[in-house]
């Protein structure tokens, strides 16, 4: 399905002229989470963005279409999903220095193919009634007997589980993290089941008392006067790996490999790894930029202060196939 963020915006099913005032985007982002940042970018510049929302199928599309795909850029969160638009050969590595001095190199590819954009924590929601201060400090701890039938998650093959136990993987191997997994999956207190905001409503309704979540979800939850009862059951906890911080994950960009207005995408790219541009995109997302000396909202930074890991992303992408082996052994979501 296609959303029009301009009067004049284009679809983008068929092949597309170049033309010297447009941009091009595939995205899995929510239309909500990018049109603040198109507007503001069509305003300093005068480029007009065309954006098709994609559910599933980017990589599949981009191949493809091939050399005569209209798709300069690609939007995507988690970097499995990068790093499949990589594998996947469809896109181009891009220097700049602009790019270098807002993305830090941990949450940039080293041969240029994608830059992260804003990052997200993997938390835990405790409840307030049956969860005390400093019960859950580690992510090793979720598989302690002490919460059997207390845990609520989502799927295990989800993205965002992946990138978890590919964490785990990276800092404790794989016979360590196949019994984390069953150790976690005995203390379930369901199957998985349902996105992020789902298991913090099962944790208001009385179905379990901790979750696994990105920070962002908070936010939203706050913000919609139908789901503010479930977030004012829980707090925000930070855990960490032993031997580690706690796990992040990115937002993030990529140039595609045909690129037909390659110029006025390598500027896209740029002025969203802005101070300006990534203050918009946390904001409307309730994320943390990256850029040097760009910060949280408000709302985000009272959620408290962590220590991200230190792992670099595409050491957890490497790791994705281990881990969901792993995940379908212990058969984490049967």
């Amino acid at each position: 399905m296609f959303l029009r963020l301009t009067t004049a915006a284009v679809a983008l099913c068929a092949a597309l002229p170049a033309f010297a005032d447009e941009v091009n985007v595939y995205s899995y982002r929510q239309p909500e989470l990018i049109k603040p940042l198109t507007d503001a970018f069509t305003e300093e510049t005068g480029i007009k963005v065309n954006v098709a929302y994609l559910k599933k199928g980017m990589v599949e599309r981009l191949q493809a279409e091939g050399k005569r795909s209209p798709a300069d850029l690609v939007f995507t969160v988690d970097i499995s999903r990068l790093a499949a638009v990589v594998d996947g050969g469809v896109t181009q590595p891009v220097e700049s220095d602009v790019l270098t001095a807002n993305v830090p190199e941990i949450y940039r590819d080293p041969d240029g193919h994608w830059w992260g954009l804003t990052t997200r924590a993997r938390i835990v929601y405790a409840s307030k009634d049956a969860v005390a201060p400093g019960e859950v400090t580690t992510y090793e701890d979720l598989a302690d007997p002490k919460w059997k039938g207390r845990i609520c998650t989502r799927s295990g093959t989800h993205a965002y589980t992946v990138a978890l136990v590919s964490a785990v993987l990276e800092h404790h191997g794989e016979e360590y993290t196949k019994t984390w997994l069953e150790g976690v999956k005995a203390n379930l207190a369901r199957k998985p089941q349902g996105n992020d905001r789902a298991q913090v409503k099962a944790i208001w309704a009385g179905e379990c008392d901790i979750s696994l979540g990105n920070t962002y979800y908070m936010g939203k939850m706050l913000s919609d006067p139908k789901q503010k009862a479930w977030a004012d059951s829980v707090n925000v906890l930070f855990p960490t790996f032993e031997n580690g911080g706690t796990h992040v994950n990115i937002s993030g960009v990529a140039m595609t490999k045909a690129a037909p207005n390659r110029d006025n995408a390598l500027k896209m790219m740029e002025f969203l790894a802005s101070s300006k541009a990534q203050e918009v995109y946390a904001s409307a997302n309730y994320e943390y930029p990256i850029a040097p000396g760009t910060e949280a909202t408000e709302v985000v930074k009272g959620w408290g202060d962590f220590t991200a890991d230190d792992v670099n992303l595409m050491t957890l992408a490497g790791n994705r196939k281990a881990a969901l082996r792993l995940i379908e052994e212990v058969d984490f979501d049967g």
